[in-house]
């Protein structure tokens, strides 16, 4: 039996709290909090998305556009993060592990909301195979298929530096057969070291063909999401490409170092084709907003590879089903070492689209979030001569041809900030603001700078979906 969901499902000092993301996938639940999404899939007409929440089992959330969520029990098992697939039967599968073992578990509904498991993981050797560098802590699994062929791939486990990824295969989904060690020889920048405080753990992996490459996305640990770009080809992964989706990288008292901004990705292939992934934002940030809210999922972000090799990070097309009150303004001069308010467009819970030509301005951008006086706020910043973009403190490269427009797109969703700059790169920021305080200026230094447009618009809170929800809730405050 089902009831309908509404916002009486969530706590009321909850909802209510002015700081609290209204578009974001954020936990309706005081006591819980986001944590590694996990198993991300569509099956049968809906996106179904896991997370770790700090209570038994996996919360469970499902949608139909991946914006408004239909809250599902938590799972009848727990565990560490891991992924979905189709097995060989065309059945969605989890891998992932519940206990002290990886298993895979397959589902007793359609809802996706009990399950059972199938099968265990436990590597078997050929003679003269040494699978020493694994270890005996196995550690955040991967798996896919090819043919009648399924392949895992087993983390490395952050406090064991000294272990390698592993790959194991099987034909009968009974006996798995070690192949080989994933990543024998890293790439440039990848830090491989016996200190689990500076060594970057190939964890959370989720591997997966994009464009005419494989993509391994995964965390380090002590950094952050990051990737590599590569060939597989004859059960080898030869990555030639690897980067950062992560750029907050100081170090925190922990016990596994800094989760840094975006942490533990996700990523399923939606009908269409496209990959989306999530991420986990703020892991183990020690700057808490509110006591009402924990962390929170990032927005979707599709993936796509283009003949040219260079990644595109964009935000999901759905979200603008999510905007209202579209306001435009258009041949914007900004003069040197001044401010220009925005006349139209101001708020905490709105999308911004600004394009801005290249010209003589060495330093140039955006404040959101400012008080009447333009000051306050967090400033987005554009340094082309430098190849880097500025979000509050944080810094990540940003290269552009000496003709291009910058366009940047800005999501404000109260104390959480997320940008997205000519989709070669993507940042996420938490900002302490007062209410009140929801002004946008425009600035330039060493220069003018020229605005073709800055669009803007509302947008609408995505809490729940208009569906059903199973009555077998977690308990709320």
């Amino acid at each position: 039996m089902a009831i309908h969901a509404h916002n009486y499902l969530f706590a009321e000092q909850v909802i209510k709290d002015p700081s609290r993301p209204t578009y974001h996938l954020v936990s309706p639940w005081k006591e819980a909090h986001i944590a590694d999404p996990n198993f991300a899939f569509f099956w049968k007409g809906r996106y179904h998305l896991f997370y770790i929440s700090g209570t038994s089992g996996f919360a469970h959330v499902s949608s139909t556009d991946m914006l408004h969520w239909r809250y599902h029990p938590n799972t009848n098992f727990s565990g560490l993060s891991g992924t979905m697939f189709l097995n060989r039967d065309s059945v969605p599968t989890i891998i992932s592990k519940p206990d002290s073992l990886i298993r895979m578990l397959t589902p007793l509904d359609d809802d996706l909301e009990k399950w059972e498991v199938v099968t265990t993981i436990e590597p078997t050797f050929k003679p003269g195979q040494d699978g020493s560098r694994m270890g005996n802590t196995y550690w955040d699994p991967d798996a896919w298929t090819e043919g009648d062929t399924t392949y895992v791939l087993l983390g490395e486990f952050p406090l064991e530096p000294e272990n390698e990824a592993a790959l194991l295969k099987s034909v009968d989904m009974k006996t798995w057969h070690f192949v080989d060690y994933f990543l024998p020889e890293d790439m440039p920048g990848v830090i491989s070291g016996h200190d689990y405080k500076t060594n970057d753990d190939l964890s959370c992996p989720n591997f997966f063909k994009i464009g005419n490459k494989w993509m391994l996305l995964c965390i380090s640990h002590n950094k952050g999401c990051r990737y590599y770009l590569g060939d597989w080809k004859d059960e080898k992964f030869t990555p030639d490409f690897h980067g950062w989706m992560n750029w907050s990288k100081e170090d925190v008292e922990g016990k596994y170092g800094h989760g840094g901004e975006v942490f533990a990705p996700e990523s399923l292939l939606t009908p269409d084709g496209r990959r989306v992934m999530w991420a986990w934002l703020f892991a183990q940030t020690q700057r808490r907003i509110s006591e009402n809210w924990h962390e929170v999922m990032s927005l979707p972000r599709e993936l796509s590879l283009p003949e040219d090799g260079v990644l595109r990070i964009k935000p999901l097309r759905e979200l603008e089903q999510l905007r209202y009150n579209p306001v435009s303004e258009k041949d914007l001069i900004v003069e040197d070492g001044t401010f220009y308010r925005l006349k139209n467009i101001s708020g905490d819970a709105i999308e911004m689209m600004v394009t801005i030509k290249q010209g003589d301005a060495k330093r140039y951008g955006v404040r959101v979030l400012c008080d009447k006086d333009n000051g306050k706020g967090l400033d987005l910043v554009v340094e082309p001569a430098r190849k880097i973009l500025r979000l509050g403190e944080i810094t990540a490269p940003l290269e552009l041809k000496s003709d291009e427009d910058i366009q940047l797109r800005i999501f404000i969703d109260r104390s959480v900030v997320e940008v997205f700059a000519n989709e070669r790169q993507a940042m996420a920021k938490q900002h302490v603001y007062t209410a009140g305080d929801v002004g946008v200026c425009l600035f330039s230094e060493s220069g003018k700078m020229k605005v073709s447009e800055v669009r803007g618009w509302k947008i609408k809170p995505a809490y729940v979906d208009e569906g059903a929800v199973s009555e077998k809730l977690p308990h709320m405050n």
